[in-house]
């Protein structure tokens, strides 16, 4: 009996172990806790970074591309958490082309390299301050699947079930949205 339980305690541990595995390439504990806005603030130089969000944009140059990147917090496994509040923008760089057919805005890419300054871009009118990374490996993250919940027999063919629950109550509902009158104008 004890072994048996020893066992499935085992195997219940190396598959939990396995969901939360970061790929080869972004493995690492040295990596410095700076967000990519107090580098930009600080212009750092040096330090190393496992940062990741969503891209923006993507510049091909001769023996580079960079990517303007939103910044996300990271799962256990360094994938960006979609939700999460940013930290600002940043700029990563590696060498060689990445095709910004498949490193498209808004798919998920974490990145790890060494902080090389600042830099400044217009994002529209806005003079921005980006902390930028000499990236040496950019990881881009398969694209999430979208899982609806249409197997919930006997509500299968029931209009108000979906994704969100029965009837708007139940697991997920959608985001409340809080629109504030404008102040009236002074006289």
């Amino acid at each position: 009996m004890r072994q048996t339980l020893l066992a499935t305690t085992a195997i219940a541990a190396l598959a939990l172990a396995g969901c939360a595995s970061v790929p080869a390439q972004l493995a690492g504990q040295n990596f410095s806790t700076l967000t990519p806005q107090l580098a930009a603030q600080q212009d750092a130089h040096g330090e190393r970074v496992r940062w990741g969000g969503s891209i923006v944009k993507v510049e091909p140059k001769v023996d580079t591309t960079c990517f303007e990147v939103l910044s996300r917090e990271l799962y256990a496994d360094a994938r960006p958490r979609p939700r999460s509040q940013s930290s600002g923008r940043f700029i990563a760089c590696g060498k060689g082309f990445y095709d910004p057919e498949l490193y498209r805005k808004n798919r998920e890419i974490t990145v790890t390299g060494a902080l090389a300054g600042s830099e400044r871009h217009k994002v529209g009118d806005y003079d921005y301050t980006y902390a930028r990374v000499d990236a040496d490996n950019i990881y881009l993250w398969p694209l999430r699947e979208r899982r609806d919940n249409y197997s919930a027999w006997p509500y299968y063919y029931d209009p108000f079930w979906g994704p969100w629950g029965p009837y708007w109550g139940g697991w997920w509902t959608p985001p409340v949205v809080i629109v504030r009158p404008a102040p009236p104008p002074k006289p």
